[in-house]
């Protein structure tokens, strides 16, 4: 099956504790079903300091379900779903809200 979100997308997130913050996707993992997303899911990692880097508390994003986010609507904004449809003898991704291009 084609991938419907992928990286660079601006997504929103539609359910957990950061639900409604938009970002953008960093990677997406498509076996693991998740995607990380840039600014949501936010984690503390504790690193030990080493001669090539400073120690200390590290905030990192952490992977997040693709049920969990919608892609954001170019056109009218808010959460949107994905269609394909053939342009040009290729296979297009749209915003169904809208029915705007996302691959442009």
């Amino acid at each position: 099956m084609a991938q419907k979100l992928r990286k660079g997308d601006k997504v929103v997130v539609l359910a957990g504790k950061d639900k409604g913050r938009e970002g953008e996707i960093l990677s997406v993992d498509p076996k693991a079903n998740a995607a990380v997303v840039k600014g949501v899911r936010i984690a503390i990692r504790h690193t030990r300091q080493s001669a090539s880097s400073q120690g200390g508390r590290i905030p990192k994003e952490m992977p997040i379900d693709l049920s969990n986010l919608a892609l954001v609507d170019p056109k009218e904004g808010g959460a949107t779903r994905v269609g394909f449809r053939l342009e040009d003898g290729k296979k297009k991704r749209f915003a169904k809200k809208s029915g705007a291009l996302i691959d442009v």
